[in-house]
């Protein structure tokens, strides 16, 4: 008897656990807008509805905050957290493309044509220091 309660209790145990990753496999939601990039103001898009206020991980607020992605049509997979405040998931996901001006959805890279390297965030060029390039890819076609 006591074997019995031991592992109902075990099993009861694991619900939250199970829960909690329930919750987090959970499918995000897409967001759609067109982005209004700067290095100084808080990420965020313009949608039908409105501004919606954007966040997400150190990674991705580089990007967010890149003067040269302002004004793209973007697509970004994550969740609300608040009327008017949109989490974006963290870049390792891919979670953020822009639409190009042949109106296809592409990952943003960087890429500094001195070294060949690609990076995810903007900035110096890990080799060279020169300011990496902005190249937008297609989310399939990243090497």
């Amino acid at each position: 008897m006591d074997a019995v309660l031991t592992r109902r209790a075990f099993s009861l145990s694991l619900l939250p656990l199970m829960q909690a990753i329930a919750a987090e496999t959970k499918k995000g939601e897409i967001f759609h807008g067109k982005l209004t990039a700067g290095p100084t103001q808080p990420p965020a898009a313009q949608t039908a509805g409105g501004t919606i206020a954007l966040d997400s991980d150190e990674a991705n607020l580089k990007v967010l905050h890149d003067e040269r992605i302002n004004g793209f049509e973007m697509e970004a997979r994550g969740h609300y957290t608040a009327p008017g405040h949109f989490l974006i998931d963290p870049q390792h996901t891919r979670s953020i493309l822009l639409k190009d001006k042949d109106g296809r959805m592409k990952m943003v890279t960087y890429w500094c044509d001195v070294c060949s390297i690609r990076t995810y965030i903007p900035g110096p060029c890990m080799c060279c220091q020169k300011y990496t390039d902005l190249d937008l890819r297609p989310p399939d076609d990243i090497r």
